[in-house]
């Protein structure tokens, strides 16, 4: 007896394709055997975690047959003192990508419309499908968020817009004036989701603070992460930040303990390891010169970044591009499902690893 169970699955789940993360570095070595393999495919910080999150983990480990703080007293103290807001103001998540899973499920219904820009982050589309919501897609501008028209696609049935700034894959970024100008021209009834995953990386004067707003506009929700700069990818530890009221309805939707005690711990101490950080913003300034330098030497383009990575065009596919990088033992990430098919992106490594990258996008472009 054979089952249909995607009958049985909930509308908008049948079509779904799920999200394809970065290869395994094990799993390139053992498909392709090769040794050694480099892995510059999922924004990943190249100097790891810092000395004050491993030792965090590394006390969490005695109380580890433990819940762990379901409501994540100490970070969030910690966070609101650190950015100047309530406790009241902050989401705890599974990863920042849990924060917009958790807005999607409380406020959006397949009545509803979901609008996210050209060349968005792939998740966007996965939940707003995933509810059984209408995605509604503005076209790019400059690889980067058209503001007008997300805000003239805004209708009765638009419940939230999605906004990465800086953007991935794109890696670029909206100022200060623009967003603010198209804050206020949002209705109440639309919720304005800015994921600010790579923030710290960005290094512009006239990147917007978010969060002095959320007095003037309580349909914000901002979203931050531990994966990327923190470099905690692997513990899953991300937060939201809004008005309290909105913070307090995602809270029914969190499952309890959804952020074990090594994240939660980890986090913490990673917020006070100002070495650390600064550190890591100083190898990634170095790195994209470092990349962006080569790509001019090799004659190609590519689009200029304020995060962690870098997206660069070739005159054939990405796909093959990285087919053959992959054969090297290098993993970057094709991009044709973004829409844009000559491009890969690539996260900037240390300076070893982009020199071992730049190696070998020679070779293979030969």
């Amino acid at each position: 007896m054979s089952n249909d169970f995607l009958s049985l699955t909930a509308p908008g789940v049948a079509g779904l394709h799920p999200y394809q993360a970065g290869k395994p570095v094990d799993e390139l070595e053992r498909e392709y055997g090769v040794s050694n393999a480099l892995k510059l495919a999922s924004n990943e910080n190249p100097l790891g975690a810092g000395k004050l999150a491993l030792e965090a983990m590394r006390q969490a480990g005695k109380e580890v047959a433990r819940y762990p703080d379901g409501n994540g007293f100490r970070l969030k103290t910690l966070l609101a003192e650190q950015l100047g807001i309530n406790r009241n103001n902050i989401t705890l998540g599974n990863g920042s990508s849990e924060i917009l899973e958790l807005v999607m499920r409380t406020f959006v219904t397949p009545e509803n419309q979901v609008i996210f820009s050209e060349h968005a982050f792939a998740v966007y589309p996965i939940l707003t499908q995933s509810v059984g919501a209408q995605a509604v897609v503005t076209p790019a501008k400059n690889w980067g968020h058209d503001l007008d028209a997300m805000r003239d696609a805004v209708t009765d049935q638009t419940r939230l817009i999605f906004i990465a700034n800086p953007n991935n894959p794109t890696g670029n970024w909206i100022k200060r004036e623009e967003l603010q100008i198209f804050m206020a021209a949002i209705p109440a009834h639309v919720l304005v989701l800015v994921d600010e995953a790579y923030f710290e990386y960005v290094e512009e004067a006239e990147y917007p603070d978010t969060i002095k707003w959320l007095g003037e506009f309580p349909n914000l929700i901002i979203t931050r992460t531990f994966s990327k700069i923190h470099g905690l990818a692997g513990l899953r530890v991300g937060y939201g930040i809004s008005h309290p009221d909105l913070a307090e309805l995602l809270n029914r939707v969190r499952q309890p303990f959804n952020t074990n005690s090594f994240a939660l711990d980890a986090a913490e101490a990673a917020l006070q390891d100002h070495e650390h950080i600064q550190k890591s913003i100083d190898t990634n300034r170095a790195g994209l010169k470092q990349l962006m330098s080569a790509f001019e030497e090799m004659d190609l383009a590519y689009i200029p970044s304020v995060g962690n990575f870098i997206c660069v065009e070739f005159e054939q596919t990405g796909a093959e591009i990285y087919e053959a990088l992959l054969h090297k033992g290098v993993i970057v990430r094709p991009i044709g499902v973004y829409g844009m098919p000559n491009y890969l992106r690539v996260t900037v490594g240390s300076e070893a690893e982009n020199a071992v990258f730049i190696a070998a996008l020679k070779v293979v472009l030969t």
